[in-house]
């Protein structure tokens, strides 16, 4: 068996892969909010829209980096080249100890809260935390499933993500067939359109995710960019869909004041089986992403321990399974004692929040940066706009930062704390390098 990646993803697999991380939970969950700060049913439309065009521009920069530098890491790699490997070896680390566990402890968070809702084992018991069991089950589960095989994987990651389409298609069609509300007087926006924007921009978060797998997917410089516009295209038409749809069984009030606002459109219809229906989608849907970002998020652990020896015993490919199975049960170990710790789905996406944009601004920049920097490397795509595209999605990443401190400054103190801790371990891994290379042999 190989001890390193090969290319074993497909067009069809790289495509699920994309789809299944970004259709999780927040479809569901942020659909409300962002009605509320969108002023009126054309702006629900309007705003979803303009999220998914800024998360394309991002998708558009990645697919230049990931086609020029086809190896494992994604923004390990693109940060590492364009600013020193100390950049690449602090993503590397945020990556491990914040961003993945925390996004990875996000969405598991969400499958717990809705397979309680479905059946709940502890409900009046003594141990009244079964969705944190259903969360650690299922990130314990998926790791493993993961670490077996790449076959195993990716099947697992191509039948949910079929699974989360054709009910988020369902939900479309049983609210189109309900009987539309009255319409009842438009409510004023109760949340800034700011805010509205960055819940829109979390829910089509994921998109990168293809530039982590780059080493394992087949004809890379084809595959890589038709994967991307293919994943970002249907999600984005799959989220419009359900926003019309919510908005013809429900109006604009009855969107933006809904409590479960899935299971409210498809009750319209199904009144009997909307709760138990919706639950159980949303449980698919959100084990989906649990696994497209176990998936991945394993693969830039596994770059920076190859290439740093403070991390070794992660950049490993297991000669048996032929995964790098070390990093998988690191990153799974990590997500465990934060959905222990956490306890919550909002304090999970605020543990990442700060970072995950900080670093999504470094690498769209990388476009411009390894432009001057490596122009004899081939480019077989190249994003349109340029430098525009890069600017307009950079820009976006600014404003994010600064809106998760101006919300939660104290989280994003700690967020920032953990992440300065990477430069004394940069600087440790080095000094083992060096006593290695001194060393007589």
């Amino acid at each position: 068996m190989t001890q390193k990646p090969t290319p074993q993803l497909s067009l069809f697999d790289s495509t699920c892969l994309i789809v299944g991380i970004i259709i999780g939970v927040g479809i569901y969950q942020m659909a409300p909010d962002i009605a509320k700060g969108a002023g009126g049913a054309w702006g629900v439309i309007g705003i979803w829209t303009l999220g998914g065009l800024l998360s394309l521009c991002g998708a558009l920069c990645y697919a230049e980096l990931a086609t020029a530098y086809p190896h494992e890491g994604g923004d390990y790699v693109y940060l590492g080249r364009a600013y020193g490997k100390w950049a690449g070896f602090l993503f590397g680390w945020a990556q491990l100890a914040i961003v993945r566990p925390g996004d990875i402890a996000v969405v598991a968070f969400a499958f717990g809260t809705y397979g309680c809702a479905v059946w709940d084992p502890l409900a009046g018991s003594a141990f009244p935390h079964g969705q944190q069991v259903y969360a650690v089950a299922a990130t314990v589960v998926l790791t493993l499933i993961n670490v077996l095989g790449v076959p195993q994987g990716k099947w697992t990651q191509n039948l949910l993500t079929t699974v989360k389409a054709v009910g988020l298609l369902a939900i479309v069609g049983a609210a189109c067939l309900a009987t539309p509300q009255p319409p009842r007087a438009e409510a004023a926006g109760q949340l800034p359109y700011s805010l509205a924007l960055i819940f829109v921009l979390f829910t089509y978060g994921g998109w990168n995710e293809m530039a982590y797998v780059a080493a394992e997917v087949r004809n890379p410089r084809r595959n890589i960019v038709r994967a991307l516009l293919l994943g970002m295209g249907a999600v984005m038409a799959l989220y419009l869909a359900v926003n019309g749809a919510f908005l013809h069984a429900l109006g604009y009030a009855g969107l933006a004041g809904s409590k479960a606002v899935a299971a409210d459109a498809v009750s319209a219809a199904l009144p009997q089986m909307a709760g138990g229906l919706v639950s159980a989608l949303i449980c698919v849907s959100a084990l989906g992403g649990v696994n497209g970002l176990v998936f991945t998020g394993a693969r830039i652990s596994y770059a920076v321990g190859a290439d740093h020896l403070l991390f070794r015993f992660v950049g490993r490919w297991h000669p048996r399974f032929g995964t790098p199975a070390a990093a998988l049960l690191l990153q799974g170990g990590i997500a465990v004692t934060l959905i222990i710790v956490l306890g919550s789905f909002m304090d999970a996406i605020l543990y990442t929040a700060a970072t995950v944009y900080s670093f999504y601004l470094c690498s769209t920049l990388a476009v411009i940066v390894l432009r001057f920097k490596e122009p004899q490397v081939e480019r077989p795509y190249r994003v349109p706009g340029y430098p525009l595209t890069p600017l307009v999605f950079a820009g976006v990443c600014a404003f994010l930062i600064y809106s998760a401190v101006v919300y939660k400054p104290w989280i994003a103190l700690v967020s920032c704390g953990l992440l300065a801790l990477g430069l004394p371990l940069w600087l440790a891994s080095n000094r083992m390098a060096r006593r290695r290379q001194s060393s007589p042999t």
